[in-house]
């Protein structure tokens, strides 16, 4: 059971003030307007201006295969990359903003850097909800960390809690780990 974006927040705001830090999304491309997506923004920013407790923003576009909401329109690349732009200037009480390369690929992902984000969230070692809806983007970590590289940033490995963990000043120090995939 989904549980209203309402109902969500007062969760997050309950678990912040217990000292329980969490993300914050935005699905993108299920019929909302440009006003609904703004106020959804306007909510978000609004906990975190009381809690401090999102440690990032991550919208994603919708995958319309296999499931109960297929058929409805999906956001442009345009529109998600607005989003982010929007995003990064809106919500600046939060500290990072999520490019989701596994819902639109990865040279959007790249795009995302220049539009306000500055993650690119992780190379999962299994991933099915979002494959199965449709996106079948893949990577692994050397391809993320080039592609970051090209973008003009630098590749760091990190924890959910955003510390970082390796940042490689050089590509030759770049971690090898080809066991990571992504599905």
């Amino acid at each position: 059971l989904k549980e209203s974006g309402e109902r969500w927040l007062e969760i997050m705001e309950t678990a912040h003030g217990l000292g329980v830090e969490s993300t914050s999304t935005m699905l993108m491309g299920t019929g909302e307007t440009n006003a609904e997506r703004i106020e959804h923004l306007r909510m978000i920013r609004d906990v975190q201006d009381r809690t401090g407790g999102f440690r990032a923003f991550i919208p994603y576009t919708y995958q319309p295969e296999n499931n109960h909401l297929k058929g409805r329109t999906q956001a442009t690349l345009f529109e998600y990359l607005r989003m982010i732009a929007i995003a990064r200037l809106f919500m600046d009480n939060i500290a990072h903003i999520q490019g989701s390369w596994l819902t639109t690929g990865k040279e959007v992902g790249q795009l995302s850097l220049h539009y306000g984000a500055d993650d690119l969230g992780s190379i999962m070692l299994e991933e099915n909800v979002v494959s199965s809806a449709g996106a079948k983007h893949r990577s692994n970590r050397m391809e993320i960390i080039d592609l970051i590289r090209k973008a003009g940033r630098v590749p760091a490995q990190r924890t959910t809690t955003y510390e970082h963990i390796v940042v490689p000043d050089d590509p030759a120090n770049d971690p090898v780990d080809e066991r990571v995939m992504s599905h």
